[in-house]
């Protein structure tokens, strides 16, 4: 069986980040904000959350929608989902734990652990078969719809019924019933693991009801060689059936592990959505576009900045189709740097599928998400911080691929005008003749043509906009970089206008 919840025809490979590989955009849209309220104290869902964010970029738009209407039954039906979550986890529960642990090499034990980790993956499912009968009517998503269809059609009543009776067997709770030839030598051969008769399972039937003639062997109790030589006998007879029962058993804890991964997602973004809801933030479900060059928003705000205040931060909007480059300029402590990281949050979550922090949000699919953000000055470098800028901008010249989204926040402020200026230029220029790098400045957006899909953004000086626009033009004859200004400074909201002439100095 499969859950289905992450993705409509595929399961969901979960591919943590580690503290040596962490995510790279992480830190300069402060991601770790997000996935701490998402988490609330949670390691696992934190986790889960993590690599979410990290495959996001492979998801089609089918599975984003896919996602959001399992997203929305989830805050419509919250108690049931999170009932659903804690009988995902049970098995993973101190108390529980060794109900649910497979160990040993030696037939005997592997029947053992196996034969009492499915007896509770039984009851398990039966439990959640029952809650998913009970609640069904209430959930419309095709995710979770599919879901229940799934486990009542595999888990009705009589194959329970028959899996439980089977198990109980299995416990040999009246011995092992063998049988077997006598070879050469008296040695037993083509021995068969027998079902246990009827008589044998009760001993009113074994004392009135008459069986046939047997032979008994009763061993001493120091007879330590023929009690290796029984052990043998019946670990001979188990072997028959070891495999079976322990690979059963790792498949149906791995559905149980399945499902409750695929469902430690949602209830990160419930946790998400409910601490949003504290802090009067509202939230929207972005559309994705499978068009290039698509990028509009309204009254989107910075998700990690509402959570750190407590309370709705200053929302920005812009209609930026089809625009290539994008230049914010503006004062300090404007909200530039601000609105980049809402840009970069808005465009994760959408494509991780789920709701983000505006009125309304559009955008095209991106295959990536590259930041070059200003850094605190370290000490520690063996190099200068301009240096270090060169660097990280270096690496990400390898990485960026076609149609990747960049954002570039006051990158190489640690040099003069002049110097900084020239360098945007070559940036710009180097990106936009190679047909699939093309930048932008402050924030990236997909070109409409097929030969250039990246979209970057700066934050630079009135000099490097005029630089970065030469660059432009030089590699794109007859086109002009739209530069977006801000316009208004009000507490509440403020409107981006893209122009469609601009005149630089």
């Amino acid at each position: 069986m499969k859950t289905f919840l992450m993705h409509p025809d595929q399961g969901f490979a979960a591919k943590v980040p580690s503290k040596d590989k962490p995510i790279e955009f992480a830190q300069d849209i402060e991601l770790e904000v997000l996935l701490a309220a998402a988490a609330k104290d949670d390691a696992y869902v934190h986790d889960i959350m993590a690599a979410a964010c990290l495959e996001a970029w492979t998801n089609d738009v089918p599975t984003i929608l896919y996602r959001q209407d399992i997203m929305k039954d989830c805050i419509a039906n919250a108690a049931t989902v999170r009932r659903f979550y804690q009988l995902a986890i049970e098995p993973l529960n101190r108390e529980h734990s060794w109900s649910f642990s497979l160990y040993g090499r030696d037939p005997s034990s592997m029947v053992g652990s196996g034969v009492r980790t499915l007896q509770s993956c039984l009851d398990i499912l039966g439990r959640l078969r029952d809650i998913c009968s009970a609640s069904a009517h209430r959930f419309t998503s095709r995710g979770f719809r599919q879901l229940f269809a799934t486990l009542e059609r595999d888990l009705d009543n009589d194959y329970l019924a028959a899996a439980r009776a089977d198990l109980d067997n299995l416990t040999f709770k009246s011995g092992l019933l063998l049988s077997a030839h006598v070879g050469g030598g008296g040695k037993a051969v083509e021995t068969m693991l027998r079902k246990p008769q009827k008589r044998d399972l009760s001993w009113v039937r074994r004392a009135f009801t008459p069986g046939a003639q047997s032979y008994t062997l009763q061993l001493q109790p120091r007879d330590d060689a023929g009690a290796q030589a029984f052990g043998e006998l019946q670990g001979r007879g188990l072997g028959l059936i070891s495999d079976a029962v322990y690979q059963s058993a790792r498949h149906v804890l791995g559905f149980i592990g399945a499902f409750r991964a695929e469902l430690a997602f949602y209830i990160g973004c419930l946790n998400l959505w409910e601490h949003l809801e504290e802090i009067g933030e509202s939230v929207a479900f972005p559309v994705p576009k499978n068009k290039d060059g698509i990028f509009n928003c309204r009254n989107l705000r910075d998700v990690c900045l509402a959570l750190t205040m407590k309370r709705p931060p200053v929302g920005n909007s812009i209609i930026a189709d089809d625009r290539p480059l994008v230049i914010i300029t503006g004062a300090n402590r404007g909200g530039k740097s601000t609105f980049l990281r809402s840009v970069g949050l808005a465009q994760l979550m959408l494509q991780c599928g789920m709701f983000v922090t505006a009125d309304a949000f559009e955008s095209s699919l991106h295959s990536g998400l590259f930041t070059h953000f200003k850094r605190q000055e370290d000490r520690s470098m063996r190099s200068g911080k301009f240096d270090e800028e060169l660097v990280r901008m270096s690496g990400i010249a390898d990485r960026m691929h076609r149609k990747a989204i960049v954002l570039f926040n006051e990158s190489f402020a640690a040099t003069h005008e002049e110097e900084g200026s020239e360098i945007a230029k070559q940036i710009v220029a180097h990106c936009a003749r190679t047909p699939s790098r093309s930048f932008s400045s402050r924030i990236c957006t997909s070109s409409p043509g097929p030969s250039s899909t990246t979209r970057m953004c700066f934050s630079c000086v009135p000099s490097a906009v005029k630089m970065a626009a030469e660059a432009f033009s030089l590699t794109k004859p007859g086109r002009c970089p739209r530069v977006m200004a801000s316009t208004s400074m009000s507490e509440s909201s403020r409107s981006l206008r893209m122009p469609d002439n601009v005149s630089l100095p």
